[in-house]
C-alpha cells in the first residue's frame, strides 16, 4: 500500500484519478450514504405519525406504542449493532450499508400486513436489526475521506438524514394514512428503499482507511473489549455519550409523542399535522444538525472543547421552549414552541461523532459509533418513547385526556438540563483526551 498518498485523493479504489474526479467521488459518497441515513429515519419514524391509527385498529396501550417505538426497537438495533459493525472494520462497508439497507426497507413494507401486535413488534425488530448497519459503517467511510478539521462539518450534513426521514415520514405518512390507511403508508415507504439497496452497491466505492489524514493502517482488527476499554477510559467520552444518550432521550420522547399529542390535546388530522411537523422537525432540524457541525468546526479551531460546549448551550436555549410545548392551550402556540428544539435537537450528532472518531485508532471508528450508538439508543431511543407512554398510562386515572401533556411536562425538562450538565463536563478533559488518541 502506498504510503504517501495526498490527502486530496477521495473515494477511489486507486491513486491515479485526477484531484477534481477524486473530490466527485467524494461529495457523491456524502451525499448518497446521506440519502441512505434518511431512508433509515423514514422507515423508522413513519410509525411516529400512524401510531394512533394502529393504536384503535390493534387495540394497544401507550405502553405498547412506547416499545414498538423505543425499547424493543433499540435492543434489537444495538445488539446487532456491534457485531456489525465488527464487520464493518475489517470488511467492505458499502456492502454492509446495501445489504442492511435492503432488510429495514423490507421490512417496513411488510409491516402493512400485519394482523395483531405481535407481528407488528416482529417486523419492528427486523427493522431495528437492518438499520443497526447503516450508521456506523457509514461513520466509518465519511471520517477516511474528510480530513479532522472539517469531519464534524461532513458528518453533520450527513445527520441532516435524521430529519430529512422524519420530514418525508410524516409528510407522506400523515397524507397516506388519510387517503389509503396505514397498512398502505408502511408499503409505499418501505418499497423504494429496496431499489436504493441496488444503486448503492453498484454505485458507492470503498474507501483506502486513514485516507484523509495520510496516515496507514494495519489489518489487524480491533475487539470490541478493547475499543470500549479505550472510549471509557476518556472522562470526555463518558461525558459525550451519556449527554448524547440524554439529549436523544428528550429528542426521540419529543418526536414519537408529539404527533399523538397534537392529536389528543389539540384535535389535529393526521394530514395537517405530518405537514406541520415535517416542516419544523424536518426542514428546520436539517438546518440545526448541519449548521451545528459547520458552527462546532469554526469554533473548535480556538478550542477543542467546543464540540462539548455547543451541544450544552443548544440544550440549554431549548428548554423554555420545550416547557411551553407541553403547556400551550392553542394548536399553534404548541408548533411553534417546537420550532427552536427541533432546530437544535441534533446540533450534538455531528460533533460527538467526529469527536468519538478523533479518540480511537483508525480501524476502530465504525466499532466507537455503534458503541456510541449503543449507548446513545438504549437510554435515548429505548428509554425515552417508553418512559413517556409508561408514565402516560399511569397518570391516566388522574388526568385523563390530558395524561400525555403531563407525562412529557415532568419528563423532558428534567432531563434536558441533565445532559447540559454531562456535556458541560466533558469539555474539561475533551483536549488532552484528542491529543493521547491512539494512532
Amino acid at each position: 500500500m502506498n504510503r504517501d498518498l495526498p490527502s486530496s485523493v477521495a473515494v477511489c479504489d486507486g491513486a491515479n484519478s485526477t484531484q477534481s474526479n477524486n473530490t466527485t467521488n467524494k461529495y457523491y459518497a456524502l451525499f448518497l450514504l446521506t440519502v441512505v441515513y434518511s431512508f433509515n429515519f423514514i422507515d423508522r419514524q413513519l410509525l411516529a405519525i400512524l401510531q394512533e391509527a394502529i393504536k384503535a385498529d390493534l387495540q394497544l396501550s401507550d405502553s405498547q406504542l412506547g416499545l414498538l417505538t423505543g425499547f424493543s426497537f433499540a435492543l434489537f438495533y444495538v445488539i446487532a449493532g456491534i457485531p456489525i459493525a465488527r464487520l464493518a472494520d475489517k470488511y467492505n462497508r458499502k456492502n454492509i450499508i446495501s445489504i442492511s439497507l435492503f432488510v429495514w426497507s423490507f421490512m417496513t413494507a411488510i409491516s402493512g400486513f400485519v394482523q395483531n401486535y405481535t407481528q407488528l413488534l416482529l417486523a419492528r425488530i427486523g427493522v431495528g436489526v437492518g438499520e443497526a448497519g447503516g450508521s456506523p459503517p457509514s461513520h466509518s467511510i465519511i471520517s477516511d475521506i474528510f480530513p479532522p478539521e472539517s469531519r464534524a462539518s461532513a458528518l453533520g450534513f450527513y445527520s441532516t438524514g435524521v430529519n430529512i426521514g422524519i420530514l418525508f415520514g410524516f409528510l407522506l405518512g400523515g397524507w397516506l394514512n388519510e387517503a389509503f390507511g396505514w397498512r398502505t403508508a408502511f408499503m409505499v415507504v418501505g418499497a423504494p428503499g429496496i431499489l436504493l439497496a441496488v444503486i448503492v452497491g453498484f454505485t458507492l466505492r470503498e474507501p483506502i482507511r486513514g485516507l484523509s489524514e495520510n496516515r496507514q493502517t494495519d489489518d489487524n482488527q480491533t475487539s470490541f473489549k478493547i475499543v470500549l476499554s479505550l472510549l471509557w477510559s476518556r472522562n470526555s467520552f463518558r461525558h459525550l455519550a451519556l449527554g448524547s444518550a440524554l439529549t436523544a432521550f428528550v429528542s426521540y420522547g419529543l418526536v414519537s409523542w408529539a404527533a399523538s399529542y397534537m392529536i389528543r390535546i389539540h384535535a389535529m388530522s393526521t394530514g395537517e399535522l405530518g405537514t406541520w411537523l415535517a416542516l419544523i422537525i424536518g426542514v428546520g432540524g436539517a438546518v440545526g444538525v448541519f449548521g451545528g457541525g459547520v458552527v462546532a468546526d469554526k469554533l473548535a479551531k480556538t478550542d477543542k472543547r467546543w464540540y462539548a460546549w455547543l451541544p450544552a448551550l443548544v440544550g440549554l436555549i431549548s428548554l423554555p421552549f420545550i416547557i411551553s410545548f407541553c403547556l400551550a392551550d392553542d394548536k399553534y402556540t404548541a408548533l411553534y414552541s417546537m420550532i427552536i428544539p427541533s432546530i437544535l435537537a441534533n446540533v450534538y450528532l455531528g460533533t460527538v461523532i467526529a469527536t468519538t472518531h478523533g479518540l480511537v485508532g483508525l480501524r476502530m471508528r465504525a466499532m466507537a459509533s455503534a458503541i456510541l450508538f449503543l449507548i446513545l439508543n438504549i437510554i435515548g431511543l429505548g428509554l425515552g418513547p417508553w418512559a413517556i407512554g409508561a408514565l402516560s398510562d399511569y397518570l391516566s386515572e388522574t388526568y385523563q385526556a390530558e395524561s400525555l401533556r403531563y407525562s412529557m411536562l415532568y419528563i423532558l425538562p428534567i432531563v434536558s438540563f441533565w445532559s447540559v450538565c454531562h456535556f458541560y463536563r466533558a469539555a474539561n478533559n475533551l483536549r488532552d483526551d484528542l491529543l493521547n488518541a491512539p494512532n
